[in-house]
């Protein structure tokens, strides 16, 4: 999927009805928003948390420090490592690398969805779908929550925080 189609989803999936214009620079075609307050912003981690910030829903960002940065890391691994990423060997390695740390986790961050799944997910997709299985059982929640726009719903109806889950 390309950026920008993945930015327009982004839009739809957090409720934002703008419907921004976006462009494309370089051999590597880095998505640019051009925004009605000044400067474009570069980048599609960039551009994304921007429209998470627009729809006033910064808990898909982070809410402690550890999680932010945490939703950063993976926000710069899904360019790094994800979108550069297309050889057969690359692609196992990396689902089985991501097998690997989800193993105790339901999401990115541990409990709490964020931006970083939504992006992760997003950039997987292509390798993903074709092969009919999903790296990890916590990819399959994933998937309904990107398709069906349900990040734009009320707090009620947000993944549970860590400190709000019940021990079992």
């Amino acid at each position: 999927m390309a950026a920008a189609a993945e930015l327009t989803l982004l839009e739809k999936s957090l409720g934002l009805s703008k419907g921004n214009k976006y462009s494309a620079q370089g051999e590597r075609q880095i998505p640019v928003l051009q925004t009605n307050s000044g400067p474009c912003l570069t980048g599609l981690a960039t551009i994304a948390a921007h429209l998470v910030k627009e729809a006033n829903k910064d808990y898909l960002l982070g809410s402690t420090a550890e999680e932010k940065a945490i939703v950063q890391q993976w926000l710069e691994y899904r360019v790094t490592r994800v979108d550069g990423n297309s050889s057969k060997d690359d692609i196992r390695i990396l689902l089985k690398d991501l097998n690997s740390y989800l193993e105790d986790k339901v999401y990115l961050t541990g409990y709490n969805f964020t931006l970083a799944d939504i992006l992760l997910y997003y950039g997987l997709h292509r390798f993903i779908r074709p092969r009919l299985f999903l790296p990890h059982p916590g990819w399959a929640a994933i998937e309904p929550v990107c398709a069906s726009a349900l990040l734009a719903c009320d707090a009620r109806t947000t993944p549970p925080r860590s400190e709000d889950r019940r021990e079992t």
